[in-house]
C-alpha cells in the first residue's frame, strides 16, 4: 500500500511507527518538535516538513497527538488534513485519548471535507503498543475500519469494534480510570510497606505471588521499587488529562467520580513538584509525600 503518514511522534507516534515499520510499510512523519522529528527519522520514518506534506502523500494517517485541541487542528485547520487533501479522500486514524463529544461533532465536518474520521485510541504503554500488546478501541464505520485493516493490523492486532465515533475515547476514559487507580493502589502498598522498613524490591516479588497481583504490577512494578521513573512509557502530565477529561465526562453523566478525583489531585501534586514529564509510575512521589497527622 502506499506510504502511511503519522502525525505526532512523541512516546505513542514513535511505537507506532515501530509497528508500522515491523510491517513492512513506508511511513511519512511528522511532528512540532524538530528533535522528535529527528528520532522518527531514526526509527525509518520520511521526516516530512508539515501536516500538508504528510496529508499531500498519504491516504491513511495516524494521528498521535496529545490533546483534542490538536487533533481538530491537525484535521481541519489551516494547512490540515482536510485543506491539504487537494479533494482527495483521506482516512484519519486517531489514536489520541480525547474528548468523547468533541470527536463525535469533529467526524462529520471531517467527512465533508473528504475525511473518514475513525478514532483508535490503544489500551497499554508505549512499551506495550511497540510489542504488539496494545488493544485497539474503535469508533467508527465498520466500512473505514475494514479499509484501514492493514494498519490497525501492524499497530494494534487485538481490537475492538465499539460502534459510533466517541465510544472508543469513552471506552479508554473508563479503562483508564481502572488503570490509574490500580497504579494508585500499588503506589499507596509500596510507600506503605517502605515506611514500615520492607525492602521494596523484594516486596515486590512477595506481591507479585499474591492475591493482589495484577498486570499492572508487571509492567510498572520494578519502577515503583526502584524509584525508577525516566524511561517513560506513559507520562504524569498525559495521564492527568485524561483524568480531566474523566471527571468533565462524569459530571456530564451525573456520576461522581470519588477516587479519580482524589488521584487527580495526587497526579497534580506531582506537575506541581516538576515530576509532570515522568513516568506515571512515579504517583509513587505523591503518596510517598504525605504524612500522617
Amino acid at each position: 500500500m502506499a506510504a502511511v503518514g503519522v502525525i505526532g511522534t512523541g512516546l505513542m507516534g514513535a511505537a507506532c511507527i515501530e509497528r508500522l515499520k515491523g510491517a513492512g510499510l513506508e511511513i511519512v512523519a511528522y511532528d512540532v518538535d524538530e528533535a522528535k522529528r529527528a528520532a522518527a527519522a531514526k526509527l525509518g520514518a520520511r521526516a516530512a516538513a508539515s501536516v500538508a506534506e504528510v496529508a499531500s502523500q498519504c491516504e491513511m494517517i495516524v494521528l498521535c497527538v496529545f490533546t483534542t485541541e490538536q487533533v481538530e487542528q491537525v484535521v481541519e485547520g489551516k494547512g490540515g488534513i482536510g485543506e491539504a487533501a487537494g479533494g482527495q479522500s483521506r482516512i484519519a486514524i486517531c489514536t489520541s485519548t480525547c474528548d468523547p463529544d468533541r470527536l463525535a461533532a469533529l467526524a462529520p465536518r471531517a467527512e465533508a471535507r473528504g475525511v473518514r474520521f475513525l478514532e483508535v485510541p490503544i489500551s497499554g504503554t508505549s512499551r506495550q503498543v511497540a510489542d504488539g500488546a496494545g488493544v485497539g478501541l474503535i469508533g467508527g464505520d465498520k466500512a473505514v475500519m475494514e479499509r484501514a485493516a492493514p494498519v490497525l493490523d501492524a499497530i494494534c492486532p487485538r481490537r475492538f469494534h465499539l460502534g459510533a465515533v466517541g465510544n472508543g475515547s469513552r471506552t479508554k476514559l473508563a479503562v483508564n480510570l481502572i488503570l490509574g487507580l490500580n497504579r494508585a493502589a500499588m503506589a499507596e502498598g509500596f510507600a506503605f510497606a517502605e515506611r514500615l522498613g520492607l525492602d521494596t524490591v523484594a516486596f515486590l516479588e512477595v506481591a507479585k505471588a499474591s492475591a493482589c497481583h495484577s498486570q499492572v504490577m508487571d509492567v510498572k512494578g520494578h519502577m515503583m521499587a526502584r524509584r525508577e521513573f525516566d524511561k517513560v512509557q506513559g507520562r504524569i502530565d498525559q495521564s492527568l488529562k485524561d483524568f480531566k477529561l474523566m471527571l468533565e465526562q462524569g459530571s456530564k453523566a451525573g456520576q461522581a467520580l470519588p477516587f479519580a478525583t482524589i488521584y487527580a489531585r495526587m497526579l497534580e501534586d506531582c506537575v506541581q513538584n516538576g515530576e509532570g514529564g515522568w513516568d506515571n509510575s512515579a504517583i509513587l512521589e505523591a503518596v510517598r509525600r504525605r504524612r500522617a497527622l
